[in-house]
């Protein structure tokens, strides 16, 4: 037996050992899986949707402890817990409705009745990653359950924790045995036998645009299905007519939230050059004012990295000469990082042109709309951003400029359960979430039947 142990990130002390899947136990899980799903299919959508309601109810029951195992495992401040559990919750209930709604079509024909349906895939495959290890999960597996599919789900290394407790949860609500399971493992093992495995009819993977360019690969050897959310370096766009103090207040938040490990981070501010120095000074006591320290204290803003290993990447991007100004942090036991603020003096630095995630961001300056553009574009990745200003026809042209999956104008939200996520470009590959998220788990049957 393989086992890890699971460290708190404010702490560095272990708080669980938890076993991990081999080959073989993976295997036997999607055998598994692949039996369970004849009977989930089959079942009632009326039933179906019971159950996934009862799921959701018993996660609203336990988001106490829900949240108080991210702040353990992850080092999530207990604010963002508590809302990461909640969107689980409400990510279900959402689901729930898509059962009974998931209907084909009647399309006109010579000669007969032409008929579509909506078929489950049979056994769906999860990948989840470390930096938001409960919402990330349940965007995967409450459309997949709806459309009737059974779901195996490999949590993070280093956090697996809250994954675990949800498969408790949904086999107290009565979610059959095996259509939902966790397998804790390495991704060499778990995840790569995700993509190898001849029944597992679609992988959902969260993380690395490299590492999903090989599942990516891998997956096309079996024509084998995957939605992608991968890497991003989104862009804050402040145009000189925006409420700056509003724009400068809220900046810190839409970059250092969950310490930058987010895709969809705005870790580059762009700023018209007339408003360029005013937003800086703005600025600065936003971010010195980001309250870094115990995630597991109310009022904390922002927590520790994940790891020393990732601490360590992250400080590799920051060139000291570069810093503006930084935010404070603890310097006890933990993997802090302070919130840092970089002018670059290169276009082509790498804080400019790959993904830090973590609490680092860089600042230009840009002319006009054409150059905010050109700038926003400048990146191979095109997940999320902000666009700043007053003025509705320039929200409207740049947010259509921008190539991007996710915009939000005068806020920093990416991610609303009801409505579809996902990213251009390098940023992945399909959408999650919204009206139309159990389709993705479904194949279409046409049936014609003559009446001739």
């Amino acid at each position: 037996m393989v086992t890890t142990e699971v460290v708190n990130p404010a702490t560095e002390k272990v708080v669980a050992t938890v076993e991990l899947a081999d080959l073989a136990a993976t295997d036997a899980a999607v055998d598994r899986a692949v039996r369970a799903s004849e009977s989930w299919r089959a079942m009632a959508p009326g039933d179906r949707a019971r159950l996934l309601r009862r799921f959701a109810e018993a996660v609203d029951a336990d988001l106490g402890e829900l949240a108080r195992l991210e702040v353990e495992n992850s080092g999530h401040t207990l604010g963002n817990a508590r809302w990461e559990a909640g969107n689980v919750r409400d990510v279900l209930h959402f689901a729930a409705g898509m059962p009974e709604r998931l209907s084909g079509r009647q399309i006109p024909v010579a000669g007969g009745l032409d008929v579509t349906f909506h078929e489950p895939l049979g056994v769906v495959g999860v990948i989840v990653p470390w930096n938001f290890p409960m919402p990330i999960a349940a965007w995967g597996f409450a459309p997949a359950l709806a459309a009737g599919n059974a779901v195996v789900l490999k949590p993070a290394e280093l956090t697996p924790l809250t994954a675990l407790r949800l498969a408790e949860l949904a086999r107290a609500a009565g979610i059959p045995d095996d259509v939902f399971q966790v397998l804790p493992g390495k991704g060499s093992v778990v995840g790569e036998r995700f993509v190898t495995h001849p029944a597992v009819r679609k992988v959902v993977f969260t993380g690395s645009t490299e590492v999903g360019k090989r599942i990516m690969a891998g997956c096309a050897e079996q024509v084998k299905r995957v939605t992608l959310e991968l890497g991003g370096k989104s862009a804050n766009i402040v145009f000189a007519d925006a409420d700056l103090e509003r724009a400068a207040a809220t900046a810190p938040y839409g970059v250092f939230d969950n310490a930058g490990q987010d895709c969809c981070a705005r870790s580059r501010i762009l700023l018209q050059r007339s408003v360029f120095d005013r937003f800086l000074e703005l600025f600065e006591p936003a971010v010195r004012g980001v309250q870094v320290g115990d995630p597991g204290a109310d009022g904390t803003e922002m927590g520790p990295l994940i790891s020393a290993a990732h601490r360590e990447r992250v400080a590799g991007f920051v060139t000291p000469g570069e810093v503006a100004f930084t935010g404070d942090c603890p310097s006890g036991p933990g993997y802090w990082y302070p919130p840092t603020v970089v002018l670059p003096t290169s276009p082509t630095a790498r804080v400019l042109t790959e993904e830090v995630f973590g609490p680092v961001v860089t600042v230009q300056p840009f002319e006009d709309e054409a150059d905010a553009l050109r700038l926003a574009n400048d990146t191979e990745y095109g997940l999320s951003g902000s666009i700043w200003t007053n003025d509705l026809g320039r929200a409207l042209r740049v947010s259509r400029g921008v190539a991007a999956g996710n915009l939000s104008v005068n806020s920093h939200s990416s991610v609303r359960y009801w409505t579809p996520f996902g990213g251009f470009k390098q940023s992945g590959l399909g959408r999650e979430l919204g009206p139309d998220a159990a389709l993705a788990f479904t194949e279409t049957k046409n049936v014609f039947l003559a009446t001739e």
